[in-house]
């Protein structure tokens, strides 16, 4: 689960994206809509909270506008593997079906 890292205290307005920058303040930049040119938005810094980020943590503002930070998924799960290997065998195997009709 996420662990809280500062407490910000952001108020999110709709319309906007809240994310944690390379300098580790909260920043937001308005949300896509269809029918807008093409080009990045200006970022616009909320709070300065001075985070230091460390890989393999994926950094992110919550509900209550705090920043927080969660482990991120590398590699794959255990079993998932076989169950690949699996569903290829049955592909092939229908495939060869089909073509002996």
């Amino acid at each position: 689960m996420a662990e809280v890292v500062a407490k910000a205290g952001v108020r999110k307005e709709p319309g906007y994206l809240y994310f944690v920058d390379k300098n580790g303040s909260v920043c937001r930049a308005p949300m896509s809509r269809a029918g807008r040119t093409k080009g990045s938005m200006k970022k616009e810094v909320v709070a300065k909270t001075g985070v230091k980020k460390e890989s393999g943590y994926l950094y992110f503002v919550d509900g209550k506008g705090n920043v927080c930070r969660a482990k991120m998924a590398r590699g794959r799960k255990s079993g998932s593997k076989k169950k690949a290997v699996k569903r290829k065998t049955v592909a092939r195997s229908r495939s060869a079906k089909k073509k002996r009709r």
